[in-house]
């Protein structure tokens, strides 16, 4: 696998079975951290991810402390719009984890602080936009790295 798609406590269905296709389309592993905002057989996770869902490869965590315990020391990138530096400043390389965070608040505060030099924005034009969907946002990173990583 090129990349690694980490979401953190994803709430929306329909975004959660969009990546589920993206992670699939790009050849990337795709993690979710438990606890979700809907249950993995509800019926807009699969409409969204279609019948690809089947052929996905995905790991479930049931909280964040395992989901860190588990793949400590691999080479993360953390996804915010809090982060200074932009995604084209992520040193993409293969088998790494992007982190994104719920829909609603995105990463958690500590999470935030702890992983500050690792921590990166796409950067909006406008100031009546405060963040992307997270599908769209998640679709951005994915393809810069495998752009890079080519």
């Amino acid at each position: 696998m090129a990349l690694n798609i980490v979401l953190i406590e994803p709430e929306i269905p329909n975004n959660t079975g969009n990546i589920g296709r993206l992670a699939l389309a790009s050849g990337s592993h795709l993690h979710l951290v438990k606890p979700f905002g809907f249950t993995i057989d509800d019926s807009r996770l699969k409409r969204a991810g279609l019948d690809y869902w089947q052929y996905l490869s995905v790991t479930f965590y049931e909280n964040i402390q395992e989901f860190f315990k588990i793949n400590k020391g691999k080479t993360m990138a953390f996804l915010s719009s809090h982060g200074s530096k932009t995604h084209w400043d992520i040193a993409f390389e293969d088998d790494m984890f992007l982190v994104f965070g719920k829909e609603s608040i995105g990463l958690p505060k500590p999470l935030l602080k702890e992983h500050e030099n690792s921590l990166f924005k796409i950067p909006l034009y406008s100031k009546h936009v405060r963040s992307l969907n997270l599908a769209n946002a998640v679709s951005i990173v994915v393809y810069e790295g495998l752009k890079q990583i080519d």
